[in-house]
C-alpha cells in the first residue's frame, strides 16, 4: 500500500490509484474511532493507521514494561520490524497524547471506543520529547488516566512505537 497516494477532498470516496482510499490527514478534525483507524491488513495486521494523523502505530504494543530505561525504549523503536518494514521510533509528546481520549476515565486505557489497539496498559509510555529544562527527564503520556508527565529517563516504562510523522522531536 502506498500512503502517499491520498484523494484530496474533492476526491472523497473515491479510490486512489492504489485501489484504496484514505482521507488526508488533517489534525485539525475529529474522526470517530470506527473511521478513524485501519487496521493495515497488508502489513499483517500488526500495524494500524491514524487517518486523522496520518501515523502509523503498533496494533499491540507490548503489555509489559521492558523498556527499563527511555534510552532503551528508544532503541527498541529504532529496531523493530513489523511486517519486513523498519522506520519505527519513538512518537513525540503531541502525537502519542492525539491517541487520549479524555472521556474515558481512569483507570484507562484512555482510548477511544472502539479503537482497534489490543494490550495497550493503563500506564504511562514513553514519550521522544525531553523536559525542555531538566534534561535527565523525559515527557510520559499516561494511558490510565490521560495526563501527560514527568518521568526520569533512568525509569521503566511502556513504549508504543510509531512510523511517519516529523520523525525527531523538535522540542
Amino acid at each position: 500500500m502506498v500512503l502517499a497516494a491520498f484523494a484530496t477532498s474533492s476526491d472523497a470516496g473515491q479510490p486512489t490509484p492504489t485501489g484504496s482510499y484514505y482521507s488526508l490527514p488533517s489534525w485539525n478534525q475529529k474522526l470517530p474511532a470506527s473511521s478513524r483507524f485501519s487496521v493495515l491488513s497488508d502489513w499483517g495486521s500488526a500495524a494500524v493507521l491514524d487517518r486523522e494523523t496520518g501515523l502509523v502505530w503498533e496494533k499491540s504494543p507490548s503489555p509489559a514494561p521492558v523498556h527499563p530505561t527511555w534510552f532503551g525504549a528508544l532503541s527498541d523503536c529504532s529496531t523493530l520490524t513489523v511486517s519486513d518494514r523498519m522506520g519505527w521510533r519513538l512518537p513525540t509528546l503531541q502525537e502519542l497524547a492525539s491517541l487520549v481520549d479524555p472521556s474515558v476515565s481512569a483507570p484507562g486505557p484512555t482510548l477511544p471506543s472502539g479503537h482497534p489497539f489490543q494490550n495497550v496498559q493503563p500506564g504511562g509510555y514513553w514519550s521522544a520529547t525531553t523536559h525542555a529544562e531538566l534534561p535527565e527527564w523525559v515527557r510520559v503520556v499516561s494511558f490510565y488516566d490521560g495526563t501527560v508527565v514527568n518521568g526520569v529517563k533512568s525509569g521503566s516504562g511502556y513504549a508504543w512505537c510509531v512510523r511517519g510523522g516529523q520523525g525527531l522531536d523538535a522540542q
